[in-house]
């Protein structure tokens, strides 16, 4: 509890991100009654996962693009997920602050669900990942400004993209997705003025959502 709470204080939206995400996989898991392949037999699952012909349907299934983020297919991938995004969140929201943070996060994610949908409509895609991809490369651009040494944050990078291409079962144009709208916003959002970072963040996550809607 102590350590939830001083993780709370530090980064309130990456600890509501990732209970979200835990939330959403016991639900699944649950109705599924699988912790292993939890979305077949899980009506939230069945209502969140992304997939093109249901999108171009309108109405709330446009929400799939945000859902489908907080929605993972086992018990290993929301834990490397929500793993990653307390880790990596955690030190992007202490440098920009909650809002911008959560408007960043948005934005990946959203963009990486956009970016499914128009290029592979017909794959079912959930996870957070695209929105991690484009964490990553904000987390490169904060190592940047502070001087520090670059070569995690990239090895980082490179290593997540290398096992995109070589892993079957992962989204590639989700991780894809995910990663361009983190090098759209990074320029804006390691500036220094606050109206730059708040254009470029928004740029990208009203781009997103103008995306979703098109399809």
């Amino acid at each position: 509890m102590i350590t939830l709470r001083r993780w709370w204080a530090d980064a309130p939206a990456t600890t509501l991100f990732t209970l979200t995400a835990v939330a959403v996989y016991v639900i699944t898991a649950l109705q599924s009654r699988s912790v292993m392949d939890n979305l077949p037999g899980s009506s939230l699952g069945a209502a969140w996962v992304l997939y093109g012909p249901e999108v171009a349907q309108g109405g709330l299934d446009r929400l799939r693009a945000l859902g489908a983020v907080f929605l993972h297919i086992d018990l290993g991938h929301v834990a490397i997920n929500c793993f990653m995004l307390m880790l990596i969140g955690r030190e992007i929201e202490k440098f920009a602050g909650t809002a911008l943070y959560s408007a960043a996060f948005l934005a990946g994610g959203i963009g990486a669900s956009a970016t499914v949908l128009w290029m592979a409509p017909y794959n079912p895609t959930a996870g957070a990942s695209g929105a991690l991809f484009a964490l990553m490369v904000l987390l490169l651009g904060i190592a940047r400004v502070r001087g520090n040494d670059l070569r995690a944050p990239l090895v980082l990078i490179l290593m997540n993209v290398i096992y995109t291409f070589i892993a079957p079962s992962v989204s590639l144009w989700g991780h894809l997705g995910g990663l361009f709208a983190g090098l759209m916003m990074v320029w804006f959002f390691i500036s220094s003025r606050p109206a730059v970072r708040w254009s470029g963040v928004l740029g990208v996550l009203v781009l997103s959502c103008v995306l979703v809607l098109l399809v």
